[in-house]
This record gives structure tokens, sequence and C-alpha cells, in this order.
């Protein structure tokens, strides 16, 4: 249902938005976030630009969480979409496809927006060869293991490159026109999703606009269990969309056969190998 899946768009259309007025859609997609969806209606609340509209696709929810948004719907230009069982592209793809902005902002109920995110994300739309954005995202991390768990498995600013830097969907916008020329999100995938529509849309228009300033809180998984399911299903995600091969190849290499055979030499050949890998481990966590 989305209109093309290649990257030929006429340039008069592109550019046919009168920028000074252009609309903004904010759209999430989410399912049982009764625990979170106050918090970031709240800081969409404080937003120095409110959107000219707010939709959500709820995907299936079977706690308080439609209830609780509904609470909102005279403070903010609310829109509930309701899909059982809609996976998170195809929950994106409807309420874009129901949006009427020219920009779509995108975030996820798991965050908190910076009092000008969504400001300073679409700021650079004023620039009509600007198709799309990406903003970034921080940790709010409320215990010791969450902490590690931030510092250890998310990036930081000066590891960015911004110019093959794939944006979290949880911070990024795009024109709406942008969206039809790449044919959406992936509704193949479960997960991994945001990167794929990112590389099609790098195909299509080239490189993000890097807007650092444009920052969400994210809160890393609690438990180890949380992380390990995180874990299994962005790599099996990677894996069905056969991205970053290499990457896997050499850290699973790593996890299943280096580390093993490294432990049996240290207790069968030589125990100063365990120091070998102590300096290892030490040189690769050394932030």
């Amino acid at each position: 249902h989305i209109l093309t899946n290649y990257c030929i768009f006429p340039n008069f259309i592109l550019g046919q938005a009168i920028i000074s007025h252009m609309r903004i859609s904010l759209v999430v997609t989410i399912r049982n976030e009764e625990a979170n969806i106050r918090r970031l209606f709240a800081s969409i609340l404080k937003q120095t630009r409110l959107p000219d509209e707010l939709i959500v696709c709820d995907g299936g929810s079977s706690d308080n969480t439609v209830s609780v948004m509904s609470e909102y719907s005279d403070q903010l230009p609310l829109k509930i979409l309701l899909r059982p069982g809609v996976n998170i592209s195809t929950g994106r793809n409807v309420a874009i496809q129901e949006s009427r902005g020219d920009i779509i902002a995108v975030t996820d109920a798991g965050v908190q927006l910076r009092s000008d995110w969504l400001e300073m994300l679409t700021a650079c739309f004023e620039q009509r060869e600007v198709m799309h954005a990406a903003g970034f995202f921080c940790t709010d991390a409320k215990t010791v293991f969450e902490t590690a768990m931030g510092a250890t498995v998310l990036p930081v600013l000066e590891d960015i490159r911004p110019q093959t830097f794939l944006p979290s969907s949880r911070s990024v916008a795009f024109r709406k026109q942008a969206w039809v020329t790449v044919g959406g999100y992936p509704e193949w995938l479960d997960y991994s999703e945001d990167v794929v529509f990112d590389l099609k849309m790098i195909e299509c228009f080239g490189k993000f606009t890097f807007v650092p300033e444009a920052l969400v809180q994210f809160q890393p998984r609690s438990t180890i269990k949380q992380f390990a399911r995180q874990y299994y299903n962005y790599a099996s995600g990677d894996g069905h969309a056969g991205l970053f091969l290499n990457i896997h190849f050499i850290r699973y290499f790593t996890y299943l056969i280096a580390v093993p055979l490294g432990v049996y030499a240290a207790l069968t050949v030589n125990p100063a190998i365990w120091l070998l890998g102590i300096i290892a481990g030490l040189a690769y966590i050394r932030r």
C-alpha cells in the first residue's frame, strides 16, 4: 500500500512545500506502555515547538495505555489509531499514512524529549534540499546496572561520524514525500527496521543532516534478562535483513571460539594467559 520502492522522484514535487508554513506531524508506535506514556506526553507538552498533530498507533495494548493517552486528548492534537497485532514498521507506516504533515518526526514511547527537541530536529527543513534529519539520544539511567548498560552498549557523541550515522527512530525526522519515495518502513522486518529504512533514505537522498542538539533521553534495559531479549531481537533482525555480517562474524567468533579457547589454554597450558585476557578486556572496555 506504500506507493513505490524506487528513488526516482521529480525535483519540482520534492521542493513544492511552502517551507514557512510547513506542517509537522509527530508519530509514535506503542504497545503496553502504560508505565512510560505519561513521561513521553509530558515532555511533548513542554516542547518549544509543539507538533501540529500527534499520531499514535497502538499495536494491541493489553494494559491501560490507551486510557492513559486519552487523558491528554484535550491538551495535545492527538489521534490514536488502534491496530492490534501490527509490528513496529507497520504501525509507523499506518500512522504516517494518516498524517497530514509535510514533515514527519518519529520517536518511541520509552523516551523523554528534551524541551527543544522538535524545534531543533525540524529547523533544518527550512532548507528545501534537506530531506531527512537525524537527532541523537543519551542515557536516562536510574540504577547502577542501567548506568553500566548505557555506558557499554549506547554510543556517545564523540563516537559518531555524521557522514555515516544511521539514526535510531527514537529521534529522526524526514519529509513525508521522502518516506513515500523509499517505500516506507520495511513491514517484513520486526526488528532493526529503522536501519533498513535509514539505508534506503541514504541511498535515495544522501547522508542525514545530523542534529546532535535534538536530544531524547533513553532508559537502558534494567536487567540482564531484558538485555538478553533485546540483544537477541536486534541480532535476529540484523540476520533477517542481512545487516552487518562482518561485525556479527567477528563478534560471535570471539564469543564462541576465541574466548573459550583462551580459557581452556589458561587452565591447561599457561596460567599467564589469564593476565593477557585481563589486559585485553580492560583495553576493550577502557572508556
